[in-house]
């Protein structure tokens, strides 16, 4: 069972996005793992196979102290075998996007087919990652991320972060999609935070 915890604030955010994910790990899941965006503007993924404990020993040595907001996932494999490559967070090619998704994407093939016909290359074996390449493909059509996530409402539970360090995109947002999900959203001054369980 999928579950996904964001936060944006100034609390340590890859601190709050671990915890709120071992809060999550009776569900059962194969993978997990964040994407965070520093004050500079880098957004970094950082997943594995295995337990929320793994993730932690694999992001033990990398500087996250800086970020100022992430999204937070733990998969049941759906498309794709249990792996690295195939733990959410999904990212675009560009990398300016990240993505994370509850949910099976039914015409995922048909969409992949179409974006590698345009040169799109992907890294992974799952549906999630069709989104994520498919919101960037429209955004360099419209020029808007909102537009871009407007044109994919067909996509259900899934929550985009996407980040630009020079503030032509989006920036440090939360955008959404969902249809029949618990979800939890919360803001207090300078903080949002969000929570979805898959049932």
């Amino acid at each position: 069972m999928c579950g996904i915890v964001g936060y944006i604030g100034g609390g340590n955010v890859y601190d709050i996005l671990i915890k709120g994910l071992h809060r999550l790990e009776y569900r059962g899941y194969d993978s997990a793992g964040v994407a965070l965006v520093g004050k500079g503007g880098k957004l970094n993924v950082y997943k594995t196979m295995g337990k929320v404990s793994n993730l932690e020993a694999f992001c033990a040595d990398k500087k996250l102290d800086d970020a100022t907001a992430g999204i937070a996932h733990t998969r049941w494999a759906t498309h794709g075998e249990p792996s690295d490559t195939n733990a959410h967070p999904h990212y675009s090619e560009d990398g300016n996007l990240a993505l994370v998704h509850n949910g099976t994407i039914e015409n995922y093939k048909v969409l992949k087919d179409a974006l590698q016909a345009h040169g799109c290359r992907f890294q992974s074996e799952t549906d999630t990652e069709v989104v994520a390449q498919l919101l960037e493909f429209h955004y360099q059509e419209c020029g808007s991320m909102l537009e871009a996530v407007g044109r994919e409402t067909h996509v259900s539970r899934a929550y985009i972060f996407e980040n630009s360090a020079d503030n032509t995109r989006c920036s440090n947002t939360f955008e959404w999609c969902r249809e029949e999900a618990r979800e939890k959203f919360g803001e207090t001054a300078g903080e949002t935070f969000a929570c979805r369980m898959w049932t």
